[in-house]
């Protein structure tokens, strides 16, 4: 059984210890933070009323009922680690609390893994829809969709679990000293005052495998689509190809920076700071741009909803 930890808070060194600096990235992080949340509850809002009220049949799909959850996802992650870091770049004392650490570690990698789990099923749709049409309304049906969705969050969570466990087996005697702005298991590995090298390993194969082999899948997916567009025609390959590119965009966004994280042995980098700024605020502000903004059928979707507000209103006023 572990020591008793004589740790109760950490002190987090954030992005930069220059004033000046700091409060540059409030401003701007404030912003982007605030920009994604609107674009998020915008986003969500507006396919929920067109799913209730039928206007746009078109988006009544599985792509467009896994991508309502990926929106969901992206918020939430960006959630966890933002508003803590911004009220740090302007906090004069950078403090978490060690159950309040721990509760950031195990959601950041519950979201993260259900994230990685959702986009592997988005490329199976896919694969099903481009690859597999005849038997694509049979096999996705929605008890599956929802039976995905359930998976991806029930997958995350297992991954998570596996972490915090770890995690909460160390002893931690001091310096409490986090040098990033967020929790993470290399920062924290490195306070604990026991041997964690072979630990480290376990963590790090924990996360690293489960991104290499979903990344793996991924490919994979994506090559057996390549092969059987040559054989579609051209209207046929741009089509389905327009659906593919803002996937597999988000797919290299979100795999690489995870891929130079974890899958590697332990230990921490001058520049982990800046990818880990990447793939937690970045990262989930450009996808619903990626997803959304370059859709004719959701933009056409949205277009349409807003006429028949102003409509509405005008009629009723």
């Amino acid at each position: 059984m572990r020591e008793m930890n004589n740790v109760r808070e950490f002190i987090l060194l954030g992005l930069t210890q220059n004033p000046d600096m700091q409060k540059l990235l409030f401003v701007v992080f404030t912003l982007i933070y605030f920009w994604a949340t609107a674009y998020f509850l915008t986003l969500v809002g507006n396919l929920l009323i067109v799913v209730t009220i039928a206007t746009s049949p078109a988006l009544r799909t599985p792509m467009y009922f896994f991508l309502s959850f990926l929106s969901f996802v992206d918020f939430t992650c960006s959630s966890i680690t933002a508003p803590k870091m911004i009220f740090d770049l302007l906090a004069e004392k950078k403090t978490i609390s060690f159950n309040g650490c721990m509760t950031q570690l195990f959601l950041e990698h519950l979201i993260s893994g259900a994230e990685l789990i959702l986009l592997t099923v988005m490329a199976y749709d896919r694969y099903l829809a481009i690859c597999r049409p005849l038997h694509y309304m049979i096999k996705m049906n929605w008890q599956m969709c929802g039976l995905l969705v359930a998976v991806s969050w029930a997958g995350g969570f297992l991954h998570a679990l596996i972490q915090i466990l770890f995690m909460l087996w160390l002893s931690f005697c001091g310096p409490n000293v986090i040098d990033h702005f967020f929790c993470d298991f290399d920062p924290v590995l490195k306070l604990s005052c026991i041997d964690t090298h072979i630990l480290g390993l376990f963590v790090a194969a924990n996360t690293g495998f489960m991104c290499a082999l979903i990344f793996s899948i991924l490919i994979t997916s994506y090559v057996l689509i390549l092969c059987t567009l040559r054989t579609q025609s051209s209207e046929g390959r741009r089509k389905a190809l327009s659906t593919c590119a803002p996937h597999i965009t988000v797919v290299i966004l979100l795999f690489v920076p995870c891929m130079f994280i974890y899958l590697r042995p332990t230990g921490t980098f001058p520049i982990d700071k800046a990818v880990a700024v990447f793939y937690t605020m970045i990262t989930p502000m450009l996808n619903p741009l990626i997803y959304t903004l370059r859709n004719a059928e959701v933009k056409n979707a949205m277009r349409k909803l807003w006429s028949q507000k102003v409509s509405f209103l005008f009629f009723y006023k």
